[in-house]
């Protein structure tokens, strides 16, 4: 891939609703904005373009990714720092850079385009590659080792839990069955198992059978949900009175977390019938939109990954007295 491929070729998904949603909180002079989720710049090449005094603080665990978006982003010098690490890191990031609180963050949380489309990854069902999945191959254990050591209760957990696989315990026995055989290594022979493995009324409908397989191991390999439930209560943690954080949401099981922490800051906790509501007690997050919001049909033309995307957008509207 030439470093000139990604930028003319990759729409980011819903990119003017995260830039209007984040507009209010770093318009002004002085604002930083987190990209949790570099991947190849897209959200935020756009947030230094449209918003000129904005400082950026980019994560990503992918390290091709951040040399990709190095490039990318080069023209606009020290305005953007990218950090390798992890979104859930983030705290600790800008400790190190010396900023205490920011104004805007953002994540576009589940797989980059750059993963899904790089086959050797392994991360799309629809392409033969190695059983990798790892965002950051520097670390942990890939997809095939987790399917070639996991016990058959790991495995059908993982796959009901992340997945939401009906046929967990089935295909988990499958799995371990066929790896006495021969170690697991690369995507076809999984797609192909899994898709005997599952009834053929239920193959006709929801697309390839073997999708929820793969959310499954790509969400245990990269710690996904556990990652997430300790940066989104960070994230908040660091953001400014006024601030605002939008979160794009892949699948249900991450939509349903950010929900429940927004939904927490933005709750009156006091007990019922208190004619005085003390400040402790009332709701410190403001809900930006009610509920989540789904892309657009022209945002799905755009870009075809937006179509499952749910939406969350939260404003900071008061100081918690928390350690920052």
């Amino acid at each position: 891939m030439s470093t000139n491929d990604p930028a003319p070729k990759h729409v980011p998904v819903m990119l003017q609703r995260c830039m209007d949603a984040l507009a209010p909180a770093i318009s002004g002079p002085g604002a930083v904005v987190v990209d949790a989720t570099l991947g190849l710049g897209g959200h935020s090449e756009a947030l230094l373009t449209q918003f000129p005094d904005v400082r950026l603080v980019a994560v990503d665990r992918d390290p091709a990714a951040l040399k990709l978006s190095a490039e990318r982003l080069a023209p606009f010098g020290e305005r953007a720092t990218l950090v390798h690490a992890v979104y859930d890191e983030i705290p600790e990031v800008l400790e190190r850079l010396d900023i205490p609180r920011v104004q805007g963050i953002l994540f576009d949380l589940g797989v980059s385009s750059m993963q899904l489309d790089e086959a050797e990854r392994g991360f799309a069902y629809s392409q033969d590659a190695p059983l990798d999945m790892r965002m950051d191959q520097t670390r942990g254990l890939s997809a095939a080792e987790v399917l070639n050591t996991y016990g058959h209760g790991q495995l059908a957990r993982i796959l009901k839990v992340y997945g939401e696989e009906r046929f967990a315990g089935k295909i988990a026995s499958v799995i371990l069955r066929e790896r006495e055989k021969e170690p697991f290594t690369n995507s076809a022979r999984l797609v192909e198992l899994v898709r005997n493995a599952i009834p053929a009324a239920t193959r006709r409908t929801g697309g390839n059978p073997a999708k929820r397989t793969f959310q499954a191991l790509r969400i245990e390999v990269n710690g996904e949900l556990e990652v997430l439930d300790r940066a989104v209560p960070g994230a908040l943690d660091v953001l400014a009175t006024g601030g605002r954080i939008v979160v794009m949401s892949y699948q249900s099981l991450e939509d349903r977390l950010v929900k429940q922490y927004f939904a927490a800051g933005a709750t009156n906790t006091a007990p019922p019938g208190l004619p005085v509501i003390p400040e402790e007690h009332q709701p410190w997050l403001k809900l930006i939109t009610r509920g989540a919001e789904q892309a657009t049909e022209e945002e799905i033309e755009e870009n075809r990954r937006a179509a499952p995307v749910r939406l969350r957008v939260a404003e900071r509207i008061r100081d918690r007295g928390n350690r920052r």
